[in-house]
């Protein structure tokens, strides 16, 4: 027997709530003002841009991991988190795309996570 469609969507809210609290501590609380600039190509100084990006986008992938309990979830938001973060790097878009996709991930994990 499944979970009532009432209690998946309660559940599935709860779980798209945490990651999204979960992103904005880990780009906002987590994230250095150095780590914020030197994750871009050119803009590194003290270590290589990849380094700090792959770093930035490791802890998104942690807590995603973490806050959901899949642990391959996590490993795609650390891929795609760098992914977009590199193309506003690159000035592709802005702080209000870059966010707006990354909640869209959060979106897409908890639609996963609930017809799993």
């Amino acid at each position: 027997m499944g979970t009532p469609a009432g209690e998946e969507l309660t559940t599935g809210l709860e779980v798209f709530f945490l990651l999204v609290m979960g992103h904005f501590v880990g780009d906002f609380a987590l994230q250095s003002d150095r780590m914020a600039v030197e994750k871009c190509r050119g803009k590194d100084q003290t270590l290589a841009w990849q380094w700090w990006l792959t770093a930035h986008a490791g802890i998104h992938g942690f807590l995603v991991a973490v806050l959901s309990g899949v642990v391959w979830l996590g490993m795609l938001e650390w891929f795609l988190h760098a992914l977009i973060d590199l193309g506003k790097c690159r000035h592709r878009y802005g702080m209000g795309v870059d966010q707006g996709l990354h909640i869209l991930c959060k979106l897409v994990y908890v639609v996963m996570i609930v017809a799993l």
